[in-house]
C-alpha cells in the first residue's frame, strides 16, 4: 500500500485535476449559453428584419429593394444555421469536459477512500498497540501484587 506521503501528493494532484476540470467544464457550460443566447438574438432579429419586409410589400417595394431584402434574409437564415451547429459544437465540447470532470473527480473519490482506509488501518493498528501496552501494564500489576 502507498505510504501516507504518497497518497496525500496523489490526492493533492487529484484534487487539482478535479478543479482545473470543473473550470474548463464552467466555460464550456458558458460558451453553450453564449451560443444559444446569440441564436436567440439571431432569430429575433430575423423575425423582426421579416415583419418590416412585410410592411415594406404592404407600402409598396421596388425590386432592388425586394432583392436586398431576400438576400439579407438569406443571410440571416445563414447566419441562423451556422449559430446552430455552433451550440452542437458547444454542447458536444461540454458534454467532453463533463465526462473529463467526472472522470477526475471518481479518481479523487477513490484516493480519498484509500486514504480512509489507510487512516482506519493505522488507527486499528494504534489501537491494538495501546491494548497490548495495556494487557502488559495490567499484567505487571498482577504479577508485582502477589
Amino acid at each position: 500500500m502507498a505510504s501516507k506521503a504518497q497518497l496525500e501528493t496523489l490526492m493533492d494532484l487529484a484534487r487539482r485535476e478535479t478543479d482545473d476540470a470543473a473550470k474548463r467544464l464552467g466555460v464550456a457550460l458558458k460558451a453553450v449559453e453564449d451560443a444559444r443566447q446569440k441564436h436567440e438574438m439571431l432569430v429575433g432579429y430575423r423575425e423582426e428584419y421579416l415583419k418590416r419586409f412585410e410592411a415594406a410589400q404592404a407600402a409598396g417595394i421596388t425590386p432592388m429593394a425586394y432583392r436586398n431584402f431576400v438576400a439579407f434574409i438569406e443571410k440571416l437564415d445563414t447566419a441562423v444555421k451556422g449559430q446552430l451547429d455552433m451550440i452542437k459544437h458547444a454542447e458536444y465540447r461540454s458534454d467532453q469536459e463533463k465526462a473529463a470532470w467526472q472522470a477526475s473527480e471518481r479518481k479523487r473519490m477513490s484516493y480519498s477512500t484509500l486514504n480512509d482506509r489507510a487512516d482506519a488501518a493505522a488507527l486499528k493498528l494504534e489501537n491494538k498497540r495501546d491494548q497490548k501496552q495495556m494487557d502488559e501494564h495490567a499484567a505487571r500489576q498482577a504479577y508485582y501484587k502477589r
